[in-house]
């Protein structure tokens, strides 16, 4: 369904005279000039000042040299292919800082001749999108480029605001690359996505971040001060982000001793790069269903990982506390009984202690549910009494097991024949408690694990009574 007319949103474009009268020079369907084979596949670029930064001065002036995104620009790579067909189609680049977005952005253009405008969701406002469209339609009319619209950050544009690219990208006005950070499917409108390829790119591995490390050794001419293990710590303090590993190099290349440094000292001088997490958007989620399913797969090892990635994250450990204690009662169940309490009394400790000594016993209780033996019986069985309840919600208890208060009720048959199980065999009568006419229903099927194997081994010998019964 398409989106609101661009008037709607930025009012109509309005090309000149001269641009009325042009004839525009063939184009593929996306607006893209066909690549030539023969034609560099990026500009010459004059060298760069010393003041400039070393991640800059080291940015990739051919989509080859991208370091890290081989299964977007290696030979079987999706864009390569896309480029290979002489069409490039508007792409959403969904990654973390530092892989590499806005080069492989601009590198297409140069690569499909196609004029690159950059614009960021955070600065820019409806009058800046205005103009891009407006200069783009101007561009293609009078000399039949293409313009590729790099739009920055773009899932902070609003929804009304992602609306009004969609009639340029279906003209081919321009040809959208989006660059986000955030899960495209919670933070792009459906109808921009159903126009763009959503192409996914990686953070840096230990192979990628090494290549950058030794382009930056050739870039400021001699090795960085650092031991192997200073350097495999310089990596792992990059954490996947590449800008920010040259950042850090930079750093290192200007220091006026030369001896190595180990993971120790490298620690004291530079700062590790925060960790990567969003309380409330896609990696709050993707850590908490982790540790999870960590719990859920018995692997105390991985559970206490992933609940320490999420404090290191900044997480509100009381969060983590109420989802543990959701696991006890739906994954552990009465397999464990005390796995319910020791949740509890876990939150209970973490509210009297704080941060970080109340932390310790969220960790013991981590180990404990992931050791605990596990049952979803109580969950499924309460979901199939769910069901059970919408289909026959307006049935009435039987006569027997109905309160009678008042010797009106009692006239009417309230509470007569009930039999009071203390007093019988076993504590057990066998009446029936269904309503009347409804058939007995099996929602709790206990599993053979832990206490529920005993459970299980008690309610087979009360069926048995009951069937005894009729």
């Amino acid at each position: 369904m398409a989106g609101p007319s661009e008037s709607d949103l930025f009012g109509a474009p309005a090309p000149s005279e001269h641009a009325a009268k042009a004839k525009p020079a063939p184009r593929s369907a996306s607006g893209a000039k066909a690549p030539s084979a023969s034609a560099p596949s990026a500009p010459d670029r004059t060298p760069a000042p010393r003041t400039q930064p070393l991640a800059d001065r080291l940015r990739p002036q051919r989509l080859e040299d991208v370091v890290g995104q081989d299964h977007l620009l290696g030979a079987r790579g999706a864009l390569s292919l896309m480029l290979a067909r002489e069409t490039l189609s508007s792409l959403i680049l969904w990654g973390g800082p530092g892989c590499g977005k806005t080069t492989i952005a601009r590198l297409l253009a140069d690569r499909a001749d196609l004029a690159f405008v950059q614009i960021s969701a955070v600065f820019s406002g409806v009058a800046d999108l205005k103009r891009a469209f407006e200069q783009a339609s101007q561009r293609q009319q009078l000399d039949g480029r293409g313009t590729l619209l790099f739009v920055d950050e773009i899932h902070r544009f609003n929804r009304a605001q992602q609306d009004g690219f969609l009639p340029y990208v279906e003209r081919g006005t321009v040809v959208l690359v989006g660059a986000t950070t955030e899960n495209p499917s919670f933070a792009l409108n459906a109808a921009l996505l159903s126009r763009c390829q959503v192409m996914v790119l990686h953070r840096l591995d230990e192979t990628g971040l090494e290549k950058l490390l030794v382009r930056a050794e050739t870039q400021i001419g001699h090795p960085l001060p650092l031991t192997e293990a200073g350097r495999a710590a310089l990596r792992a303090m990059a954490d996947g982000d590449g800008r920010y590993l040259l950042n850090m190099a930079e750093q290192l290349a200007a220091l006026p001793d030369p001896t190595p440094l180990d993971p120790g000292q490298l620690s004291d001088m530079l700062a590790r790069r925060a960790i990567l997490y969003d309380r409330d958007r896609e990696e709050h989620y993707n850590l908490i269903s982790a540790l999870h399913k960590s719990l859920r797969g018995s692997d105390p090892d991985a559970g206490l990982y992933w609940f320490a990635r999420m404090l290191e994250g900044g997480e509100d450990p009381r969060y983590i506390a109420r989802r543990l204690t959701r696991f006890a009662a739906e994954d552990v169940g009465e397999a464990d009984p005390q796995a319910l309490p020791l949740a509890i009394a876990a939150w209970e400790t973490f509210e009297r202690l704080g941060t970080p000594e109340g932390e310790l016993a969220l960790a013991q209780l981590v180990v404990h549910l992931a050791t605990a033996p596990k049952s979803n019986a109580v969950y499924v069985g309460y979901k199939r009494a769910r069901a059970l309840a919408r289909e026959t919600g307006s049935l009435i208890p039987p006569a027997h097991i109905r309160n009678a208060p008042t010797k009106l009720m009692r006239e009417l048959g309230y509470g007569k024949g009930y039999e009071y199980d203390h007093d019988a065999d076993g504590a057990f009568s066998g009446q029936n408690y269904f309503p009347d006419g409804m058939p007995r229903a099996v929602l709790y099927e206990p599993t053979g694990r832990g206490r529920e194997a005993e459970i299980g081994r008690h309610l087979a010998s009360l069926r048995a009574r009951r069937d005894r019964r009729g």
